[in-house]
Order: C-alpha cells, then sequence, then structure tokens
C-alpha cells in the first residue's frame, strides 16, 4: 500500500480530501499517463525500426523531344564560344 501512496504522490497532488475520490483520481492519471507511455514507445520503436532504411526512388521523365546539354566549347584562346 504504500508503493500506491508513493505513486499517487508521483502523480500530483491529491484532488480532494476524500481518500476513495482522490485513488480513483489516481488510477485515471495512472491510465493517461500509461497510454502515453505506450505512445511514446511505439513511437519510438518506429523511428529506430526505420532509422537506416535504404529505399531507393527512381523517377522515370518521359518527355517527346530529347533534350541536348548546351554545351560551351572553348576556342584555342581559352573563350567560350
Amino acid at each position: 500500500m504504500k508503493i500506491w501512496k508513493l505513486w499517487a504522490k508521483a502523480l500530483g497532488e491529491k484532488a480532494t480530501s476524500d481518500d476513495k475520490e482522490s485513488d480513483h483520481i489516481a488510477r485515471l492519471r495512472t491510465v493517461i499517463f500509461l497510454t502515453y507511455l505506450i505512445t511514446n514507445i511505439c513511437i519510438v520503436a518506429g523511428v529506430i525500426r526505420h532509422w537506416n532504411d535504404k529505399t531507393e526512388v527512381y523517377v522515370e521523365i518521359m518527355m517527346e523531344e530529347p533534350v541536348v546539354p548546351n554545351l560551351l566549347i572553348k576556342n584555342q584562346r581559352g573563350e567560350f564560344e
């Protein structure tokens, strides 16, 4: 029973002067805490699982006319034509 009192104090101050009602509120706070904890564990597990995925993305571009790069050619004096 001492552990429960410590846990209830760790959750926050006593909600009411009635011990029974305060215990119910402490149980509700415990459920809320556990849902936060489980959610965070799932998020961290998903991040760790996908930490270093080697996914490759291929993009294919279909064009009607071929693209010819505009190449600049140096002449003998080192100037671009």
